[in-house]
Formats: C-alpha cells, structure tokens, sequence
C-alpha cells in the first residue's frame, strides 16, 4: 500500500518529473500512533525551508493500533510521503524494506520518536559529508549530548557497545542510535545482502560496510531520552549477542558476497 512520493517547494518542478530526490526519509513505525503524527509535522516543517527535494517513507511494522491509518491520513495532505505495510515485525525488515523502495541520493534512517531533532539532518548531507558513504548519528564523545537519560540506561549501552567493539565493530562510539544515512550506493549494496530482521541490523550494515571498505563518518548529534523507548535493555542486549553471532557465521559462509 504506496502513496505517490511527490514534494514540491514554491517554483520548482514536482518530484515525479525527476530523475530522484536528493533526500529520502525511512521510518519505521512499529504501534506509533501516538509519537509519529507530531514527528512528521516536524519533518515537514523542516522540508519546507529547505532547497531540495526529499521523500518520507513510513513503513508500518506490524501495528495493531493505527498506525497505518494516521500514516495514511497524513500521506494524503502530503504528497510526498509514501506508506508501506509490512505485515511481518522486525525493525531490520522494516528499514531494509524502506532502503529498497527509497529513490534518494542519500538515505536517512529515522526513528519515529525523532529523539534527534530533525534540522540536524543537515549535517548528514553534502558539503559536510562530502566522501563519506555511510554516516552515523553517535551520543558519544565531544559535542553529543544526551538529554534526560537515565544513568542506569547509559550505563546498560555503553556496556553493549564494547562487546559489540570487542565481537564486531571496532572504531565506533555508537553503533545503536536509530539515526543513519546512507549515499544511494552505499544503500543499495549493503541493503542488497542484509539478512537480520531484528535489532542487530545496525551491527550487520557496518560490519559489512567496513569489510567493504566504506567511508564511515560519526556525527555527534543532541539525543533526547523518550521514556516510551521501545528499547528492551537486557532482552534486546541478549539477542544482539545472538546476531552478532550470526553476522560472523554468515561472513566466514560467504552470505555477504557481492552478487557477479
């Protein structure tokens, strides 16, 4: 279930007469009835102060609230925004599923909470990227900064990330932020191979976009803490260790070999 993906700033041609946006958003959207209409003002007050054209893509993630239809009701109105349904749950499927149907020069991961404050997008795109492929939103180190977090959350992540630097990605702060953008490139090798559904995409994206010989770049971004996170601190940390894993397993097996 698809609405036209069309954006139009005052005295430009309309989307659809162009080759591709230079911006699409992916969302997915898993029972966000609630945080995703605000977000998607937000997103279109953001769009319409800026000089290109850009694309929204919900893709709604087994809801059983009514997130398809305010997602819809919103498309309506704005043209720009597409829907797509995906009856299975998994946040890997949902943004692999969004990645693939983008059209986008460069292809930007968001979460539905939009923890990260839109306008920060920015500095994702070109010139502050220029000869990067793969760029990352990090809650660490100088100049991020995280608001209302608790401690015992910080702490629980920070422990994640060094075995995730210690099993997986070395060189990397912050692996788990929801925000990532891609070039279009970038996008459609590594979404071509991936195979984790769950929440150990990220891990796999990077293990693979590293071993590939990407330009990795981490921004530091202001993150604000969301108490209806739908983070499950020990569940979720468990099953990282699983994928991670199943990453390694699927590198030495060749599952992420480039098609000939």
């Amino acid at each position: 279930m698809q609405n036209v993906s069309v954006k139009k700033q005052p005295g430009e041609e309309p989307l659809n007469t162009l080759k591709r946006p230079l911006l699409s958003i992916v969302i997915p959207a898993h029972n966000e009835q609630g945080r995703l209409p605000p977000s998607l003002e937000k997103i279109d007050a953001f769009l319409e102060t800026q000089p290109y054209e850009a694309e929204v893509i919900i893709v709604e993630n087994g809801s059983t609230d009514r997130t398809v239809e305010v997602s819809q009701e919103f498309a309506r109105t704005h043209p720009y925004v597409r829907v797509i349904e995906a009856a299975v749950r998994g946040k890997g499927l949902a943004v692999k599923v969004g990645m693939q149907a983008a059209k986008g020069e460069y292809r930007f991961i968001c979460d539905a909470d939009l923890s990260m404050p839109i306008e920060e997008i920015t500095r994702f795109l070109p010139p502050h990227v220029d000869g990067y492929d793969v760029i990352i939103a990090t809650r660490e180190g100088k100049g991020a900064r995280r608001v209302g977090e608790p401690e015992y959350r910080h702490l629980i992540g920070r422990i994640n990330n060094l075995i995730i630097k210690v099993m997986a990605l070395r060189g990397f702060e912050d692996t788990q932020c929801g925000f990532k953008m891609f070039s279009r490139h970038a996008a459609e090798d590594l979404f071509e191979v991936q195979q984790m559904t769950g929440i150990g995409f990220d891990v796999e994206l990077l293990f693979i976009a590293q071993r590939r010989g990407y330009k990795i770049l981490e921004v530091p971004i202001t993150w604000y803490f969301d108490p209806d996170s739908r983070m499950r601190m020990v569940g979720d940390s468990m099953h990282i260790l699983v994928e991670i894993w199943q990453i390694r397993r699927n590198w030495l097996q060749g599952v992420y070999a480039k098609k000939a």
